[in-house]
């Protein structure tokens, strides 16, 4: 059931980008892969990314409609049963890649809805 609360949900996101920005400050590939501790970290991030983009329902798609929800949600499930097969290069480019225009994306989102405009 989608979160009665979407601006909960959308700074949950933005927080936990954030934090794998923290994690990851100053790491390339080879040292991401060499840090254990940095990659259970950031998979456990992107779990509960993952599961704020489910609570969202509908409403994230209609804010965010560059963004890839489906794929989001559906990390969460690898993460959570196929963990084992997640290759650790993956979660790197998403790192690097789709991130970051996740969380420009979701703070636009919470622009609008704490301005109270959602008819954008």
């Amino acid at each position: 059931m989608p979160s009665s609360d979407p601006i909960q949900r959308f700074s949950d996101v933005v927080e936990d980008i954030e934090r794998i920005e923290r994690f990851t400050a100053g790491m390339d590939l080879q040292a991401f892969a060499a840090a254990e501790q940095t990659i259970l970290a950031a998979k456990y991030a992107l779990l509960t990314i993952s599961e704020a983009a489910t609570k969202l329902g509908d409403i994230a798609a209609r804010l965010c409609p560059a963004n890839l929800w489906r794929e989001i949600r559906g990390l969460g499930n690898r993460l959570r049963y196929d963990y084992g097969n997640i290759d650790v290069v993956r979660i790197w480019l998403l790192i690097e890649r789709d991130l970051p225009p996740l969380k420009a994306a979701c703070s636009d989102a919470l622009q609008i809805l704490e301005s109270g405009d959602q008819s954008k």
